[in-house]
């Protein structure tokens, strides 16, 4: 759950620094009070694109931080290992985010540097919102398929269906592909034979293309390694060279042993510092050796560094690439030898594959029928809960005439809102607050499955009032009994469901708007006189006495 948020120069807001409880937290205020801006902050840190219109006028740097803790922090330490950060300690996570006006952004996670996409993935398992927007998603067949297969818990199975659709979608690829090849004239055929000699007659690793161009370095510059490694060697062994003055050196240190016993490491030093320069002189003179190349050796050693130059020029700056390039000249003069039967081949692995693919989309089909019986019953229910006592709620599932990217079927939400009336697609007959009704009612439904814990809600409840408005925060209340919920709110049936209540307002008495963000939970006269605000009139009594009441309740 989310611990503290500190926010300091974004937009209008200068600083705070907010404190979170598990539950249900409402935040209010005027329509443009800057709301948006604590949403804003929680955006920034779930990974959202920012620019720098952001930043507070006059400041240098925007800056947000947040303290997550999680009872159970497993999901979030793989992540972090795999993307090479911190693990939490004792569950917290830290995220931060600076926006700075003259320099790069800055990004840590557990203290450490992050990427922007390292900061998406993590928000990706921490927060989820649902803004006004989000109701128009259930219009979307892939959004009811989404959450069909959430509640059949259909993850496994989809996956494994869709290794078999992706098997089969390649092998149809591979025969278009193939089918446009032409037959090679003669002189096409001699090229791309040509082309393969070349590229079979090199070593195409790494390590073998390392040492062709190291010998070839050492071919091109000979004479002057030549005579670098005879001047080494002198210097090494030769008549006045290291290893014969240390054999004096050496000498003088024995008789020194002979006479001191205590000197005696000092001469089995040296005596290794012997040992190892005779090691080095042989070395140098091996090396020496391998530098005197003979005509047929230097000619074989050009042709086939001029080869791998030809090659990396024309198919790719790399041995993977060239390798990769070889293959795709092979694969074209086996085709060629046998165009008909290839495509014929394909055939076959076509068909086995398609049969594949439907196979695993069976269970796939038999398991969301199974849940769309079971939704259809139990959303029914909860949107019934929000004032639809008579309303139809049904989830077809819809065969389709072959297998797609999300199996053998589809799915479509039908709705009666009104007794009498056949159930029609969502997108035909729903209004908007209906269709935020009939999400929330879903989302209530499926927040048990939804293992985010915290849950964001930005005007859900737009398009509905009266006692419905009740109906709805107290929904929301039901899914803070498992996640973390908060809920940007304009009704005060909704704001007084809240375990914690956060009050923005924005003050233009003096030269410049300021917003600010303080919790009102504690002070009742101050909720009760924010509550009565949103009745309509905070100095009315009959507002107030409200206000108390929707408290009480």
């Amino acid at each position: 759950m989310l611990q503290t948020l500190r926010i300091r120069n974004l937009a209008l807001l200068e600083e705070v620094a907010l404190e979170f409880e598990p539950g249900f937290t409402v935040v209010t205020g005027e329509t443009g009070a800057g709301k948006s801006i604590l949403l804003g902050a929680l955006s920034l840190l779930a990974g959202e694109r920012a620019d720098k219109t952001l930043i507070r006028q006059g400041a240098s740097c925007c800056e947000v931080e947040a303290a997550l803790h999680f009872a159970k922090s497993g999901r979030i330490d793989a992540l972090l290992a795999e993307l090479e950060l911190p693990p939490c300690e004792d569950g917290v996570l830290l995220l931060k985010r600076s926006l700075p006006r003259e320099k790069a952004p800055r990004i840590t996670v557990n203290g450490s540097l992050a990427t922007l996409s390292a900061l998406q993935r993590l928000g990706e398992l921490w927060i989820d919102f649902h803004g006004p927007s989000e109701p128009r998603r259930l219009l979307k067949e892939s959004c009811q398929l989404e959450l069909l297969d959430l509640f059949s818990r259909a993850g496994p199975v989809l996956e494994d269906y869709q290794l078999a659709y992706r098997a089969w979608r390649e092998a149809l690829a591979e025969r278009e592909r193939l089918a446009q090849e032409t037959h090679l004239a003669p002189d096409q055929l001699a090229f791309i034979e040509a082309q393969l000699a070349k590229l079979d007659a090199l070593e195409l690793t790494d390590e073998a293309v390392e040492a062709l161009e190291r010998d070839h370095q050492r071919l091109s510059r000979a004479q002057e390694l030549s005579e670098l490694c005879g001047s080494l060697e002198t210097g090494l062994a030769g008549d006045d060279g290291l290893t014969t003055r240390l054999g004096g050196v050496l000498r003088e240190a024995r008789q020194l042993e002979l006479l001191d016993p205590a000197s005696r490491s000092l001469a089995e030093r040296l005596q290794t510092a012997s040992i190892e320069l005779d090691d080095i002189a042989q070395e140098v003179r091996a090396l020496g050796g391998q530098l005197n190349f003979d005509p047929e050796q230097a000619e074989d050693l050009a042709n086939r560094m001029s080869t791998w130059l030809e090659v990396k020029r024309r198919h790719g700056g790399d041995v993977a690439a060239v390798a990769a390039a070889r293959e795709t000249l092979r694969r074209r003069l086996e085709v060629q030898g046998d165009l008909e039967g290839a495509l014929a081949r394909l055939d076959g692995t076509i068909a086995a594959a398609r049969s594949a693919a439907t196979t695993a989309a069976r269970p796939l089909r038999t398991l969301r029928e199974k849940g769309a019986r079971d939704l259809a019953k139990i959303g029914a229910k909860s949107i019934a809960q929000l004032g639809f006592k008579k309303a139809e709620f049904h989830v077809r599932v819809v065969p389709l005439p072959e297998p797609g990217p999300h199996g053998d079927c589809g799915v479509e939400f039908q709705f009666s809102p009104n007794v009498g009336e056949p159930p029609l697609p969502l997108g035909r007959i729903a209004s908007s607050g209906e269709l935020a009704r009939v999400m929330l009612a879903l989302k209530t439904v499926l927040a048990d499955l939804d293992d985010v814990p915290v849950l964001v809600f930005d005007e859900v409840d737009a398009n509905v009032g009266g006692e419905i408005g009740r109906i709805v925060g107290e929904q929301m209340a039901g899914i803070a009994r498992t996640h973390q919920v908060l809920c940007v709110t304009h009704l005060p049936q909704v704001a007084g469901l809240g375990d914690s209540h956060l009050l923005v307002e924005k003050d233009q008495s003096g030269e410049r708007a300021v917003v600010t963000i303080q919790p009102i939970h504690a002070q009742r006269k101050t909720r009760v006189s924010e509550l009565a605000r949103m009745l309509g009139d905070r100095t009315a009594k009959s507002a107030l006495q409200h206000a108390e009441e929707l408290l009480k309740a």
